[in-house]
């Protein structure tokens, strides 16, 4: 699992929290990459942060832990 976010994003610091915080993502390897890095991923998902991606499926808020819960259970 991918979760695109940047520095000084609030909400992607809520969506790391909620993650890091969820029981059922035990065993889940979580990578975060921040897209300031790289022009390609501004472009991509600058005005989609934060954007999480599992092989070719992505999740944007707004994030409800229940929503993700279920779509993470559904790209498994």
């Amino acid at each position: 699992m991918v979760l695109y976010s940047t520095d000084h994003c609030t909400l992607c610091d809520e969506v790391l929290d909620l993650l890091l915080s969820m029981p059922e993502l035990s065993g889940w390897s979580l990578t975060v990459i921040d897209i300031a890095t790289d022009a390609a991923l501004i472009e991509q998902y600058g005005d989609r942060l934060p954007v999480i991606r599992v092989d070719d499926a992505e999740f944007e808020a707004p994030f409800a832990r229940e929503h993700l819960a279920k779509w993470l259970g559904d790209v498994e």
